[in-house]
């Protein structure tokens, strides 16, 4: 792999360039409030912010209900400002069959998902496909993948990536010859459980990791210092799901411990615990890009300044030793959420894909 790499940018050697921050769309999708309402028109208004600042590349997926449709309204207004053309911003999509339908899942099935993405996104070729395979004792797994291989052949598809996979599955993809770009894998200062073997395996295979839930779903800011756990009730889906992982890595103590430190280096470069939180992973040798949500405007200034600051190595290592004194939630990157039984897998919706 042959690629330019900079602070805020990556181009793949087939000429394909993205954001190193990348503006996840998830907290966008129907499923993801429990409360409130979602403002679509200040949603795309921070799309357009993102851009003019050079983030440019969008993270949606087949389930996130809603999503992509939004993102093709993004698209069209962009055609109708005149100038418009496919590479003037990227977005990345997942291809998720239903768990209930994994074992009918053909290349049929796999090209009408596609196709609907496309029509979705008023895209000619989608840039990155993610795939996602809920239950690796279900087979077809790796003849999806060699679909996926197809369409790109079409013109369908221009780079395919894997999500969630542990570092067994992503190397019988790679060692079948799927010509995988990335692995989108939760990461965070709580969730460390790439660091055990999936990172290492990555970089010696130049895949890059693209890390979700380094904010973990907003609770690495500073609304929650000094919040006592009885006090709280979850807001969103998100809340729920990442304050599982909170309670089996640092605890409630530990996260309030953290807060304060990332809340010290943030003052000491005149910028937020968020932008700390996620420059730490960005950092993370092997990791290609990290998504970070962009449903309203009011944080676009925040997001766009990642990019720009510099951690120092004592920055990192005084994260680093922090985070080393406790445990990392138990196996590899989803794991857990794949485990029938788990608390973790108890709150996953695994039938949104209505094809």
């Amino acid at each position: 792999m042959i690629d330019k790499i900079t602070s805020s940018r990556i181009t793949l050697d087939n000429g394909y360039s993205f954001s190193r921050v990348i503006n996840g769309c998830w907290q966008l999708s129907a499923e993801h409030c429990l409360k409130g309402q979602l403002d679509i028109d200040d949603a795309i208004r921070a799309f357009h912010m993102l851009k003019e600042r050079g983030l440019t590349t969008f993270d949606c997926a087949d389930i996130y209900t809603g999503v992509e449709e939004i993102l093709g309204r993004f698209v069209n207004e962009l055609k109708s400002m005149g100038g418009y053309s496919h590479d003037v911003i990227q977005i990345h999509t997942k291809f998720v069959p239903d768990l209930n339908i994994l074992d009918q899942v053909d290349f049929a099935y796999t090209e009408k998902v596609v196709d609907r993405s496309l029509m979705r996104m008023h895209r000619d070729c989608l840039d990155l496909v993610q795939f996602h395979w809920w239950d690796y004792e279900v087979p077809g797994m790796m003849e999806t993948a060699f679909d996926l291989v197809k369409l790109q052949e079409k013109g369908k598809i221009r780079n395919i990536s894997m999500c969630n996979f542990d570092t067994e599955h992503l190397k019988m993809m790679v060692d079948a010859g799927i010509p995988v770009v990335s692995n989108q894998t939760q990461y965070s200062v709580f969730d460390r459980r790439p660091e055990r073997a999936l990172l290492p395996y990555s970089r010696e295979h130049d895949v890059y990791s693209f890390c979700y839930g380094a904010l973990s779903g907003g609770f690495l800011s500073e609304r929650w210092i000094g919040v006592k756990r009885e006090d709280y009730e979850p807001e969103t889906r998100s809340h729920v799901k990442y304050l599982q992982i909170i309670e089996d890595s640092l605890g409630w103590d530990g996260f309030q411990k953290i807060l304060l430190l990332l809340k010290d280096i943030a003052e000491e470069h005149r910028t937020s615990i968020a932008s700390v939180a996620v420059k730490y992973i960005l950092n993370q040798p092997g990791v290609g890009a990290v998504m970070v949500g962009c449903r309203n405007s009011r944080h676009v200034d925040d997001n766009a300044g990642i990019t720009k600051l510099e951690l120092t190595e004592e920055d990192m290592e005084r994260i680093r030793s922090f985070v080393s004194r406790y445990p990392i939630p138990e196996g590899e990157p989803f794991t857990l959420e794949r485990t029938p039984g788990s608390r973790y897998r108890n709150i996953m919706k695994m039938n949104l894909n209505k094809a």
